[in-house]
Formats: C-alpha cells, structure tokens, sequence
C-alpha cells in the first residue's frame, strides 16, 4: 500500500508555481483596492490606467495558465 501511496506522490504535478502567481494575483489585487480606495483619482491619466489594466491581465493569465499546466 505505501509503493501506490509514492507512486502517486511522485506522479503528481507540483503546484508551487500556481500558488505563486496566485498569491502575487491577489496581492495585486489588494494592493489595487487600497490604492482605489485611498485615492479617488487612481490611476490617473490613461498610462495608469492602461498600466494597471496590463499588469492585472498578465498576472489573470499567468494565473490561469499555471492552473491549468498544474492540474491533474
């Protein structure tokens, strides 16, 4: 019982990168949050916008590719 128990330990994908660009999703998302509620003009102007608008983007999709890759 304990040979299944390593090979499907071993045979499992590791998660680690998922929980990383996760974490660094929801940070973002908190540090946004924060920002949008402290200071009624954030972002200001269109670069900040267009900033903010990217780096959530990259990080959604890293998010969802590293969910991807990792399940199973």
């Amino acid at each position: 019982m304990t040979t299944a128990l390593v090979i499907l330990a071993a045979a499992e994908k590791s998660k680690t990168a998922f929980y990383v660009v996760g974490g660094a999703f929801a940070v973002w998302a908190l540090v946004v949050s924060a920002l949008g509620i402290t200071q009624p003009s954030f972002p200001s102007g269109k670069g900040g916008r267009a900033g903010v608008i990217a780096i959530s983007a990259v990080l959604m999709a890293g998010a969802m590719a590293t969910a991807v890759a990792t399940a199973g």
